[in-house]
Order: structure tokens, then C-alpha cells, then sequence
């Protein structure tokens, strides 16, 4: 089993930057695949970033790339989501996952476990 409890969200303006945290316990963290997403209001849950086992690989989806970064704390048992230049179609509930493959998956049946997500909300 493994708890996944995020955290940083908050309300900020358009072009701010905001730091996502997920903290992650109950299996070897280090073999797993993790993933942000993210569910704005009556939208389906969309893929963000991912991080491979190994940290080696990254994805990102189109709408953030150039502006997010995800990064994992083996030793802290952390996956992050920086996100800079925020604009107001980023607003939703941002969910991280973990994936007992340990690869970096863009797609949600990919993923094992689900945190209870963080709202994010950017006024413009």
C-alpha cells in the first residue's frame, strides 16, 4: 500500500510561480513512478509531468512545458511540481500518482495510487 498526501496549493495571480509537494510513505519510494495531474471543474483528469524511478526520464504535458518541472527527494520521499508563470486555465485540483512500474507514464490507468489532490486557483 502506498499514501500519497499533497500539498502547496493555494490561490495566487496570473504569472506567479507556485511549488507542489507530495509525500509519499508505505513502499520503497525509490522504485516508483510518479505523476502529477490535475482535474479542473467539469473537465476530465489530465496528464501534467511524470518522473521515472531512475529520474532519468521526464514528460510533460504541452500546456505546462517550458513552465512546470517536476523533481523527486528520494531521501525525503517527495515528488515536486514547480510551476512558474502561472495563468488562470492552470486552475484545478492537482492529484500526484504512483506507478509500481517505475516508469514515467502520461496516462491515468498507469498509475497504482492516488493522492487527494491540492487546489490550485490563479486570478487573473
Amino acid at each position: 500500500q502506498v499514501q500519497l498526501v499533497e500539498s502547496g496549493g493555494g490561490l495566487v495571480q496570473a504569472g506567479d510561480s507556485l511549488r507542489l509537494s507530495c509525500a509519499v510513505s508505505g513502499r520503497t519510494f525509490s522504485t516508483l513512478g510518479l505523476g502529477w495531474f490535475r482535474q479542473a471543474p467539469g473537465k476530465e483528469r489530465e496528464f501534467v509531468a511524470t518522473i521515472s524511478w531512475t529520474e532519468i526520464t521526464t514528460y510533460y504535458a504541452d500546456s505546462v512545458k517550458g513552465r512546470a518541472t517536476i523533481s523527486r527527494d528520494n531521501a525525503k520521499k517527495s515528488v515536486y511540481l514547480q510551476m512558474n508563470s502561472l495563468k488562470p486555465e492552470d486552475t484545478a485540483v492537482y492529484y500526484c500518482a504512483a506507478s509500481l512500474t517505475g516508469r514515467a507514464l502520461t496516462y491515468r490507468n498507469a498509475y497504482d495510487y492516488w493522492g487527494q489532490g491540492t487546489q490550485v486557483t490563479v486570478s487573473s
